[in-house]
């Protein structure tokens, strides 16, 4: 199935690093899950917001100088957060920035600096992530939706 991104999400990448909205482009014609640009270049005060909500935990986010995005799945043209559908988006990413030599972190498997390099699925990547956390007793922060350039 082909999917394509809508002006909206189009407009969500003004300002992102076009290495990364190309992997994005890519992204959307072999995914076999359907998804938007719901969060590109932020500026200082959004950052602040997202991390006094907790939905961020720095400062430093690869989002205030365009190498980051966040993309949100949909199913039957719903969104939604069900945690399985965001490690088949991560799965196409990861071909797409394989495809253009392009290095990718992921934020449903933050210990691996490149998801290219990862031998097996994204699914199996973010389990990997889980049990890394555990054995340290570390609470994971799976931010799935959320890609960005190293």
């Amino acid at each position: 199935m082909s999917f394509i991104l809508s002006q909206r999400s189009l407009s969500k990448l003004e300002g992102v690093n076009e290495r990364l909205v190309n992997v994005v482009k890519e992204a959307i014609n072999v995914t076999e899950v359907d998804f938007g640009v719901i969060e590109g270049l932020r500026t200082e005060a959004r950052q602040r917001q997202l991390v006094e909500k907790g939905a961020s935990q720095t400062m430093k986010s690869k989002h205030l100088d365009g190498f980051a995005v966040d993309l949100v799945a949909y199913i039957d043209g719903n969104i939604s957060w069900e945690l399985a559908v965001y490690d088949e988006i991560a799965d196409a990413m990861k071909y797409a920035a394989g495809k253009q030599g392009v290095s990718i972190r992921w934020g449903g498997a933050w210990n691996i600096p490149d998801i290219c390099d990862w031998s097996g699925d994204m699914e199996a990547a973010m389990n990997y992530y889980i049990d890394y956390c555990r054995a340290q007793n570390k609470r994971p922060f799976i931010d799935a939706p959320h890609f960005e350039l190293i």
